[in-house]
């Protein structure tokens, strides 16, 4: 590859991260307040009375959809991820964070004059970004789920010492950490400014994909609407729920082995190959320069997918 276009390359990539971290952090806290008092101007004289609450309540205030947020909801909802990772951060910052990480993984490879490796190196790390918001997301939800028998817990007792059903989610919000302390804040907030409990508490199974949240928001729903002792059902929820996490705790420990073994069957062909490539990379560009070999890596890339798939079908099981 010439000098000139590596040059060229580099330039634009010191460009665009300079450029990006710059788009980042110019913004001051002042001009982000102003946009959400403009945006709550703006959805109160379009819609008045209840849907203008609902509308406001539904969406962030400062939410504005721009061309590759509209292109990437098409494939999937990274706002979503965005928001159960409980990251501070927008989707415009999250494309231009892979976008950056791609393009520096793809131009040092280039720069250490391994052609071959540029791309895959460029996607790899261009899908770090959002690999790291499923990390957090996976971790926030796990937390939530842990929390949830003991929010049960003092919901019951509150209603037991006679507080409404608002006042014990108001509880929750005030005395248990985040994440939970968070959605039930925000659960209690919508219902305080109008929107039907009911429609607080599906929104609020929409944010987290927890089946026992489900079954409480159910639970509550049903209550509410042919009566019913609310108190004894969160107790008998949160029994179910500690009776699962005991169940998939023994679930973990006899699927260990499993799962070593998974990881190591897994992990042992790529590590191998490194190492010959490091030790004789002349013994293995066969793979890359024969056609022969080339069909050989493909089969040998396929058949790990395809035991990786098995393994993680043989050890994971739903509680």
């Amino acid at each position: 590859m010439p000098i000139h276009l590596i040059l060229i390359a580099t330039f634009v990539g010191v460009a665009a991260l300079v450029a990006g971290a710059f788009l980042l952090f110019s913004r001051e806290p002042r001009d982000r307040v102003e946009d959400r008092l403009d945006l709550l101007t703006n959805h109160a004289t379009a819609r008045r009375g209840a849907a203008a609450a609902v509308s406001v309540l539904v969406q962030p205030l400062d939410e504005r959809a721009g061309a590759a947020e509209v292109f990437v909801s098409r494939f999937f909802n990274i706002r979503r991820l965005i928001d159960q990772s409980g990251l501070s951060m927008s989707v415009p910052q999250l494309l231009l964070f892979m976008a950056i990480a791609a393009g520096a993984a793809g131009a040092i490879t280039a720069l250490c004059h391994r052609w071959v490796f540029a791309p895959p190196a460029a996607a790899v790390a261009g899908l770090l970004p959002i690999g790291f918001v499923l990390f957090k997301r996976k971790r926030r939800l796990a937390k939530f789920a842990r929390q949830l028998p003991e929010a049960l817990e003092l919901i019951s007792r509150a209603l037991r010492a006679g507080h409404s059903l608002a006042a014990g989610i108001s509880l929750v919000a005030d005395e248990m950490p985040a994440p939970i302390a968070t959605e039930f804040g925000r659960c209690y907030e919508e219902q305080n400014l109008g929107i039907p409990l009911d429609r607080a508490l599906d929104q609020m199974t929409d944010r987290v994909p927890n089946l026992d949240l489900r079954f409480l928001a159910t639970a509550i729903i049903l209550q509410r609407q042919t009566g019913g002792d609310l108190a004894e059902i969160l107790d008998k929820i949160g029994y179910l729920v500690r009776e699962r996490f005991k169940i998939w705790g023994a679930i973990q420990a006899l699927t260990g082995e499993g799962r070593l073994s998974g990881i190591v069957l897994l992990a042992l062909p790529p590590v191998l190959f490194a190492v010959m490539y490091r030790l004789n990379p002349d013994y293995c560009k066969v793979l890359f320069n024969d056609p022969l070999g080339q069909r050989m890596l493909l089969g040998a890339i396929a058949m790990q997918l395809m035991g990786a798939y098995v393994i993680r079908k043989i050890i994971r099981i739903k509680v």
